[in-house]
């Protein structure tokens, strides 16, 4: 006859690890504080749904587009309460208040949630409600932190060897994609007022943005060297010298007033180099025309800017032919979509979709007031009608498209003289009322596809089937 061994492991979870669990639980119930979890269920960027197993972007391993539950877990947490403290350890000032290490117990928090805790679920802190911020706020500021790890807490080990704990890495959230569910929530219940109205940074933010982009453009109105006052000789382009009279000559013209038969002498090119130089004048200040075709009354050394290039493209008469002078690639550093150049668009296009696999093109005059459409294109169906309305340049001043799927009526056919051609008629709006078209040149367009023009990266970069 012998005793057992002693031993306070033992291979399965018995009646002393349970006695153990509900004690430190226990423990919690009694010390902790409310936790409020909103809990992450997958993500949805609008064509597909991922569940919180899944990544959505597998090229930067994020989450964006973030769903969560819409209803809100309570559990008990503990966690040192912390000072404001400045972070001098370092270059620079950082502030050390923005992170929390929580201990919730693992067995009554998998029981609420009915998963355990991860990544991406929201925490919600009801006893750090501000009730006196220093704003126009009538109501209560919350706290809102996003669980960045999880793992289980050294001191959550019981004498049985068996965790009890997870301890969980807390930041504070931001007013960005990923929380936008939660954002968009009441601030309580029955308020007009979201989250974001009261948590968010935007605004202020934006200000400051602002603030700092007129201080720019005031500074630096536009990109390159500033050549305003730059001036540049007149080349004899026999001689390849400059056109200067000396003093020892007979006669000098001293008059700023050129007579009938004179002909004044212009650059055929800038005199200096530099980084976008190119701007939208011709050198020493000449007269210049525009337009998207040349002129056919020229003088030799007249200027004309063609506004139907990109970037617009300064040319000079040289008697026989139009000769290039430069491009105009000095730009405002701001972005409109009134800029001349790609960084208008192209890098910075406000489109939301790019059409291809167009069907057919027809341009049109439109009178005010008008909705029906009656086109040069013959009898053809399409999924997209597009229309943009042109300026005198050829520039697109404003774009409007259409799903026919989602407007029965929109395309439809008329008879001219025997042959059935496209007819459009816009539709509604959502208060039933008739839309129209602005007076002025119209761009027509029939397309079967359409791109998005901002997209992620990884979609962007997806390979195609060569078919």
């Amino acid at each position: 006859m012998y005793m057992p061994r002693l031993s306070l492991y033992k291979p399965e979870r018995g009646k002393d690890y349970t006695f153990l669990d509900r004690q430190i639980t226990e423990m919690f119930t009694v010390g902790g504080t409310d936790v409020f979890i909103h809990k992450y269920i997958g993500t949805d960027d609008g064509e597909t749904v991922k569940d919180h197993t899944q990544i959505q972007d597998m090229l930067f391993l994020e989450n964006r587009d973030r769903k969560y539950d819409q209803d809100i877990y309570s559990i008990r947490g503990i966690y040192n309460v912390q000072d404001i403290d400045f972070d001098l350890s370092q270059f620079g000032l950082f502030l050390s208040n923005d992170t929390l290490f929580m201990t919730i117990p693992i067995n009554s928090s998998v029981k609420t949630l009915g998963r355990k805790i991860m990544s991406g679920d929201v925490i919600e802190l009801p006893h750090l409600k501000d009730e006196y911020a220093e704003n126009e706020a009538e109501l209560a500021l919350k706290r809102f932190y996003v669980v960045e790890d999880v793992n289980r807490a050294a001191e959550g080990f019981s004498p049985t060897w068996y965790p009890h704990l997870y301890r969980i890495k807390l930041k504070q959230i931001v007013d960005s994609q990923e929380f936008k569910d939660i954002l968009d929530l009441p601030a309580e219940e029955g308020s007009d007022t979201t989250l974001r109205d009261l948590l968010s940074t935007k605004a202020f933010e934006d200000t400051i943005n602002d603030a700092v982009i007129a201080e720019a453009e005031a500074e630096a109105p536009k990109s390159g060297y500033d050549t305003t006052n730059f001036y540049t000789m007149a080349v004899d382009p026999e001689t390849g010298r400059a056109k200067l009279q000396t003093a020892d000559e007979t006669t000098i013209e001293t008059s700023t007033t050129l007579t009938a038969d004179a002909v004044e002498d212009t650059p055929a090119k800038l005199g200096y180099d530099g980084y976008l130089i190119g701007d939208d004048f011709a050198p020493n200040g000449s007269n210049f025309g525009s337009g998207i075709s040349f002129p056919t009354n020229s003088a030799e050394g007249d200027y004309f800017l063609r506004t139907d290039f990109l970037p617009q493209r300064l040319f000079r008469y040289d008697g026989r032919r139009w000769v290039k002078v430069h491009d105009v690639n000095r730009e405002t550093m701001t972005n409109t979509s009134t800029r001349t150049t790609q960084k208008a668009s192209f890098f910075n296009n406000t489109n939301i979709w790019s059409y291809t696999a167009i069907i057919a093109n027809d341009t049109f005059i439109a009178t005010e007031g008008q909705f029906v459409i009656d086109s040069e294109v013959a009898d053809t169906t399409a999924k997209y009608v597009v229309l943009r309305l042109m300026d005198n340049t050829g520039v697109v001043k404003k774009e409007t498209s259409y799903v026919t799927a989602d407007y029965p009526t929109l395309l439809s056919t008329y008879d001219d003289n025997g042959t059935d051609r496209v007819r459009i008629t816009l539709p509604l709006d959502q208060d039933n009322n008739q839309i129209t078209l602005q007076e002025g040149v119209w761009r027509l367009s029939l397309s079967n596809d359409r791109v998005a023009e901002r997209q992620s990266l990884t979609k962007a970069l997806r390979p195609r089937a060569d078919t």
